[in-house]
This record gives structure tokens, sequence and C-alpha cells, in this order.
């Protein structure tokens, strides 16, 4: 059985061009997520707040983030991706946040195939009102779980791609040595 965190060729992950798995499509209120046993996606729960997904939503595989899981990322595109798609991406920033008291960093990329987006190299280009949406969703969504996020500050692309090299170099040390 496949696995999408780990089964994927390591020659299509790089900082600068990588495979997105979505595991949440934009206007969702499902939280599907990585089920790390099987590698096949579980809906975790129905989102708790009127609010949806502000983008689609998914994981880097072959990376291991501070907070135990896959390397976040939120794929900007014109269209809904479905659940279990793979996209390949480039990122144009990353947005950092605390999600009960741990880091959580999540990669804003672009699909190298939409020709509404593929035109922004950076997040300082995006309409204001793109990033604004997406920082208010993830400082609400927990909310009525009585669950805290904080939505700290937004980096550009170079720091996207810093963050993950390092989830990429993470991933390797612990289960490729």
């Amino acid at each position: 059985m496949s696995n999408i965190w780990h089964d994927i060729n390591p020659s299509r992950i790089s900082p600068e061009d990588f495979i997105a798995v979505i595991e949440i499509e934009k206007g969702s209120k499902n939280k599907y997520e990585l089920d790390k046993e099987t590698g096949h996606i579980i809906l975790d729960r129905i989102l708790y707040t009127s609010t949806h997904y502000p983008a689609n939503y998914g994981l880097i595989p072959r990376t291991y983030a501070d907070d135990g899981d896959p390397l976040d990322v939120l794929v900007l595109c014109s269209e809904t991706i479905h659940p279990l798609s793979l996209v390949r991406c480039y990122p144009i920033g990353v947005m950092k946040m605390l999600d009960g008291g741990k880091l959580d960093e999540k990669i804003i990329a672009i699909p190298f195939e939409d020709p509404t987006y593929n035109g922004y190299t950076d997040i300082d280009q995006l309409p204001g009102h793109i990033f604004s949406e997406m920082r208010h969703f993830f400082s609400v969504y927990k909310n009525l779980e009585n669950k805290e996020t904080v939505v700290n500050d937004v980096s550009n692309a170079e720091e996207a791609k810093k963050i993950i090299q390092k989830c990429l170099d993470a991933y390797i040390e612990r289960y490729c040595r």
C-alpha cells in the first residue's frame, strides 16, 4: 500500500518546485488530515465555526515540520482542488502561527499550471484581501473548540524556501537514517 507522505519520489520535492497533496478543498468545512499509519486522509472533524477553508489546503510529502506532521501548504488556485489530488507548486510565502503553543508554519504556494495565479512570485504581489482572509480564518477556526491559534506574521518566498529545506532535512534525519 502506498503512503502519500513517504512514497513520492524525492526528486519531485524541492524548495522551489514540489508536489503538494491536497487534503481539504477550498470552501470546505471538512477537516481532513493525513492518517500517518495508512498514508490516506481521514476526516478529523467538521469545523465548529461557520468559517470555511479560504484556500486549497494540504501537505508537502517527505517533509517533517516542528509539529511532528508533514509541512502544511495553502495552494492558491482559481479552482477548488479535490482531496488527494497532487499539484505541482512553487512557494510565494509562508504564514507563521502558533497552534496550541506550538510553531505551525504554512507554506503559501501557487500551482505552476494555473494561469490566473502563476504570474505571482511573492506574497507581497497578492491582493491584500487574499492574505487577510487566510489570516482571519486561521486566527478563529478553532475558537468554538476552546483552542487558541495565533497568526504571527507572513514572510516572503525566500523564507518559505528555507523552511521547506529545513523540513526536508528534518524528514531525512527522522526517516532515512
